[in-house]
């Protein structure tokens, strides 16, 4: 396991990261659950090339809790989205996005096993499109 230092929402030192990524062959990052904002390091070595899964459709939620933040704010529909990542948090070229209902008895819980079933379908599509 590679250090990510003592943030909890990015890596502290990126170069270790980029060297055992390069070190393996990695040609891109593929990234979902990583949680961690990442910075020019790991950015410069991948330039469009990180793709990330996000439980939104964005640019609506961006950020952490997307699914709570989706039934707080009373959409109808929500989903996922793949993109591409950049220096801003959630917000690089979109590269697919899957639609899911929000029904009138959801809970968090619910919505977001939905959400991540659709996940499931999105992101391996989107990957080899990509």
């Amino acid at each position: 396991m590679l250090p990510v230092g003592r943030y909890r929402t990015r890596i502290e030192d990126e170069r270790p990261w980029v060297e055992a990524l390069r070190g393996r062959g990695a040609d891109a990052l593929l990234l979902a659950g990583f949680m961690r904002r990442l910075h020019a390091p790991l950015l410069a070595a991948f330039p469009n090339r990180i793709l990330n899964l996000h439980p939104s459709l964005l640019p609506s939620f961006p950020g952490l809790d997307a699914v709570a933040q989706a039934l707080a704010f009373g959409v109808r529909v929500t989903g996922c989205t793949v993109h591409v990542v950049n220096d801003d948090v959630d917000a690089g070229p979109i590269v697919a996005q899957a639609a899911v209902e929000v029904l009138d008895d959801d809970t968090v819980q619910m919505l977001t096993a939905r959400v991540h079933a659709a996940e499931h379908r999105l992101y391996p599509a989107a990957v080899r499109r990509f």
